[in-house]
Formats: structure tokens, sequence, C-alpha cells
């Protein structure tokens, strides 16, 4: 509801490459709430229901994901593997189904477009990046408008006003997904 506090964490995970990358049945059983904090991720070996001390028999509400965030570097869109590929669509598909919002935060933004690098109000002007989001829009079936730019602080001394706002218009987009997920919930 708007003006309400909202209970808001994080879950991060390894990453999804090669065969060092986390077990996308993992990742789905997070969505679910079936996986308890402070379970380690095994690329080698996935979470089983059989494991009681870290499967989560009967998650609550507040054990599940109310909205998935994919994190990708702007520079790896071009190079990204298919295998990374299919999997970021399994989970993307899994998700779905379940009805859980997603959005893709793009990362480094300034990295991978001078424009931007210069001035990130330049952001929804530089054609390059907006090609690389298309392109990443058409791998894994997420819609561009779900696809969110934001630079990265790495060698700033103070904080930007112009790089705080996509910050902020990301994680603002995120909350509202999230709490029109929970309202849609009977």
């Amino acid at each position: 509801m708007p003006g309400s506090t909202y209970s808001f964490a994080f879950n991060d995970v390894m990453g999804l490459e090669g065969d060092q990358g986390v077990c996308t049945s993992d990742i789905i059983n997070a969505m679910k709430g079936h996986v308890k904090e402070g379970y380690k991720f095994n690329p080698v070996s996935a979470l089983s229901q059989d494991d009681s001390y870290w499967y989560n028999e009967s998650p609550s509400l507040e054990d599940q994901v109310h909205c998935l965030v994919t994190v990708v570097d702007a520079n790896k869109i071009a190079i990204m593997k298919d295998e990374t590929v299919k999997k970021l669509r399994e989970i993307r598909l899994a998700a779905s189904d379940l009805g859980i919002p997603q959005v893709v935060v793009v990362t480094k933004v300034d990295m991978l477009c001078p424009l931007v690098k210069e001035d990130v109000k330049r952001v929804y002007k530089c054609k390059f990046l907006k090609e690389k989001m298309e392109q990443f829009s058409a791998k894994v079936g997420i819609p561009v408008s779900f696809i969110l730019p934001v630079k990265n602080y790495h060698d700033e001394i103070d904080l930007q006003n112009d790089m705080d706002e996509l910050l902020l218009k990301a994680l603002r987009q995120i909350v509202d997904f999230a709490d029109d997920y929970v309202m849609s919930l009977p």
C-alpha cells in the first residue's frame, strides 16, 4: 500500500555461467520459498526435498520471492553463452508460471556507451545501449520496458544525483512490481 513500509530482502546468488554457476532448480526452489536462509548453493548438486535441514517444506509468503531481479553486466550481453541464456530463460519461464514479476538491471552502461560515460542523463538516448537491451530482450524473452539501465559507482568520490536517479528508478520499479504481486495474491 502506498505510504506503507516494506520489508526488503536481497537474495544474491552466484552467477549462472558454466558448470560453476548455481543450478536453475535451486533458483526456482528459492523463488518458491523452499530454500532456507544460509543455504550454500552448490553448482554440482541441487537442493533436494529430502534435505530436511535446508529444504523448507512449507514456505510462508515472507519466504517467497515477490520480484525476480536479474543483474547483467552491459558488456557481457553480446558474449553471453547459449548455456547461460538457456538457464535465464528457464528461470524466467518458471517465474512467469508462478506469476512473479521480473526485471533485469543492466549495470555498467557507461562502460558500453561513451555518450553515457560523458553524461549519464543520455542513458535512454544511446542507440548502442538500446540495441544491446533489445538483443538481451530477444535472447531471454523479457520485454525491453522491464530492462533497467544503471551506472555503477566505481571511481566517483561523491554521490552523483544523476546516477542515483537511475538506481532509485530501478529500485522503485522493483518495489512497485513486488507490491503489485503481493496485492494480487488471494
